[in-house]
């Protein structure tokens, strides 16, 4: 497999299935594991770096569930495909830099995807489509299991699992929910929401993970804390406050529905409209306006296109897939031309 391979199919995140997926995007189970002895990336020498990413790719190649995986090593990489991987949630915006001895080994599925020399040694991910978090841990479980027969893992019977970063010691498992909350924001109980999600510590973050905003009404909600608590543990704390956001949303749909079905449907049209039509468009507004449309979709207002397909738009509209799609370098202005080309082809259909 190569990086223009990944444009032919779905990721499974996007795929608009699973439970609850009208409002939950996908579910992630994260682990994040170190080798016993050997230094933390940011602290290991280059001849280490490398060394740690030969023992991984190594007990990768032997491991069932990886077997039709791909290793792309990120210095063989240029900055568009290091941006298309981080567009299709399959590593992070920090693994993108300084890429001396990091890779990262991708499934066929995009499913499994695991970043070597990022903040920890070993980052290993599963992504699922809707709110399927035990579904992605029993299959990271297994994985996470394999690795450890391979390699000795940094672990202390007091503090668990030796992560760089505290907040990870522990279990070093993060859960993740990417949740689309339109109507929370439009009827003005986002802020009311996010300020009780921070009580309880968790974390809220935007599409793109750690340091990124909330747009297009997106929001991630993850854990902050492992130490202490046991893998069962965090993921029914998450589920538990994912389902009461499920339930605020839902409420806030149907005030909406009830009270302002007509504006409600003016601000979905026109937005459909605006899709439609353009001849040049951003990044954000598409992403703007997809939601609306989205939010349509998953209410019967708009029927000409499905939630998979809605998906499929937010990710191939982003920068590097645009590139990727032409295979060459695009200026701004460039995307915003191509991106409305995209648009409009796959909305008049």
């Amino acid at each position: 497999m190569n990086i223009v391979d990944l444009l032919q199919h779905t990721s499974e995140w996007l795929k608009g299935s699973g439970p609850n997926s009208d409002i939950v995007i996908s579910s992630r189970i994260r682990f994040a594991r170190n080798i016993d002895k050997a230094p933390f990336p940011h602290w290991a020498s280059k001849k280490q770096s490398k060394q740690i990413a030969e023992s991984i790719e190594d007990a990768a190649a032997k491991i069932e569930y990886l077997k039709k995986a791909t290793v792309f090593k990120l210095v063989d990489l240029d900055a568009v495909d290091k941006q298309f991987l981080v567009e299709r949630h399959l590593m992070s915006y920090e693994h993108a830099q300084k890429t001396d001895s990091k890779s990262v080994i991708i499934d066929d599925d995009e499913i499994i995807s695991i970043m070597v020399n990022e903040e920890d040694h070993l980052r290993i991910q599963v992504m699922q489509s809707g709110f399927n978090l035990f579904e992605g841990y029993n299959i990271i479980n297994k994985i996470d299991d394999c690795f450890a027969k391979e390699i000795a893992y940094a672990f202390s019977p007091e503090w668990g699992y030796l992560t760089a970063c505290p907040t990870n010691t522990g279990t070093g498992m993060r859960g993740s929910v990417m949740l689309h909350l339109p109507a929370l924001v439009m009827t003005r109980q986002i802020n009311q929401v996010l300020a009780a999600i921070a009580k309880l510590s968790f974390a809220t973050r935007g599409l793109y993970g750690e340091g990124t905003q909330a747009t297009g009404n997106f929001f991630q909600i993850s854990n902050q804390v492992s130490l202490g608590h046991s893998e069962s543990e965090i993921i029914d704390n998450i589920n538990g406050l994912i389902r009461q956001i499920i339930e605020q949303e839902n409420q806030a749909r149907e005030l909406l529905l009830n009270q302002n079905r007509a504006m409600l449907e003016d601000k979905i049209n026109r937005s459909f409209g605006i899709l439609k039509s353009a001849h040049i468009i951003t990044s954000q507004e598409t992403t703007e306006l997809m939601s609306l449309v989205r939010l349509g979709c998953d209410l019967g207002i708009v029927k000409e296109i499905n939630r998979r397909a809605i998906n499929e738009l937010f990710i191939i509209t982003q920068p590097a897939h645009l590139q990727k799609i032409e295979n060459k370098k695009l200026s701004s202005a460039e995307r915003d031309l191509k991106r409305a080309e995209i648009i409009r082809s796959r909305l008049n259909k």
